[in-house]
């Protein structure tokens, strides 16, 4: 069976951590209410498509976290290229970019979740995520191996962590 043929495989779709992307940075830029819903919309899809023509080599919905450091977006005192790239087709400079977004932003758009921090202690929060698909074939993960001999099902458990 090929893992075309599988139910439940990995989906090769990235729009949804995307949109989950391009919405979360536009609302950072629509908050100081300094662009116009129409430039935002410019930025949007400049950003959307800058994005998934960055991201079409290097998503493996098979292993979510490969490629995440090549994913990130990040604001560290220097403006990510991306987002300067997208913002060039509204007219916003540099400077305009440093005074609209924080300082310090990092945004990870992994297969299944996208999160950002702000500022480097800040703490991670979760902007999208999706079920990851169980699959009926392929190989066996540690942890579903250990699951094959449960008689009874699993307990799903929520960890939360603060700071």
């Amino acid at each position: 069976m090929s893992s075309s043929q599988c139910r439940g495989g990995p989906r090769s779709d990235m729009g949804p951590e995307i949109a989950a992307a391009v919405g979360f940075i536009s609302s950072l830029l629509r908050t100081r209410g300094c662009v116009s819903e129409q430039m935002l919309q410019v930025f949007s899809g400049a950003l959307r498509e800058a994005l998934a023509e960055h991201y079409k080599h290097h998503w493996f919905p098979e292993k979510p976290f490969k490629g995440s450091g090549y994913r990130c977006i990040r604001i560290n005192h220097k403006m990510d290229p991306i987002i300067s790239k997208a913002a060039s087709h509204i007219g916003l400079s540099l400077s305009q970019l440093y005074q609209l977004l924080p300082s310090e932003l990092t945004l990870w758009v992994d297969p299944y979740e996208v999160s950002y921090r702000i500022g480097e202690d800040g703490s991670i929060c979760v902007l999208y995520e999706a079920m990851k698909p169980v699959s009926s074939c392929g190989m066996l993960t540690c942890k579903n191996q250990l699951m094959l001999g449960r008689t009874s099902p699993s307990k799903n458990y929520i960890m939360t962590v603060s700071s």
